[in-house]
């Protein structure tokens, strides 16, 4: 019980994450800010990583945990897409993540991520615990700044919006977390994966869309 606490107040000390399904897409997102405690370690931290053409990452939590996640999903991705010459669908890669993680729930890899893509079967996006649960979403967050963030995307968020009408919404929920969660904050980073592939937008783009 002492290492479940351990591991959850881990993955809340930091972070804000978002994961959307849209009707033509994915879009995951995230701000910058590494944390220490109250030490700012970093203040332009990658959080959202492209796993392939289809499919990104978000992570939260113990960043070298979080990394190792990273590598070990990339590389079992190019290796799927070599033996089955096509790519790894998002639900295959969120299920060899849940079994990573649940197989070492007893010194758990103090993480929290999303998965999100698009496939054969359309976008979908899953959040994962440190201890291998496994849950398909149509929105949300982690991290210490999901709390804010839900606020705005409970408001906002409807079922089969397309990208570019959910992306104004999801660059103000993580504006709104960064305003009032100390451990979020810096900038943030916004990317839309859809037919066309992986995409991060441009700093003029997010701009744009926090005025909108």
């Amino acid at each position: 019980m002492a290492q479940n606490n351990a591991a959850s107040q881990l993955v809340l000390k930091g972070t804000t994450t978002i994961g959307v399904v849209c009707k033509d897409g994915v879009i995951l997102a995230s701000d910058t800010r590494v944390t220490m405690g109250y030490y700012v370690a970093h203040k332009c931290g990658k959080k959202v990583y492209e796993i392939d053409d289809h499919l990104g990452m978000t992570i939260a939590g113990t960043v070298a945990d979080a990394q190792r996640v990273v590598d070990i999903l990339t590389a079992n991705a190019k290796l799927y897409k070599i033996k089955m010459n096509r790519p790894m669908p998002v639900s295959a890669a969120a299920r060899l993540i849940a079994n990573l993680l649940f197989s070492a729930r007893y010194v758990p890899l103090a993480t929290q991520v999303l998965i999100g893509g698009v496939d054969t079967t359309g976008p979908h996006v899953y959040n994962l615990d440190p201890y291998g649960s496994l849950t398909e979403e149509k929105f949300v967050s982690t991290g210490s700044g999901s709390p804010l963030a839900y606020g705005v995307l409970e408001d906002k968020y409807r079922e089969n919006m397309s990208i570019e009408e959910v992306l104004p919404t999801i660059v103000k929920a993580v504006n709104a977390a960064m305003k009032r969660d100390i451990a979020s904050g810096n900038s943030y980073n916004v990317t839309v994966i859809d037919d066309n592939g992986y995409r991060e937008l441009t700093d003029k783009e997010k701009s744009e869309l926090l005025t909108k």
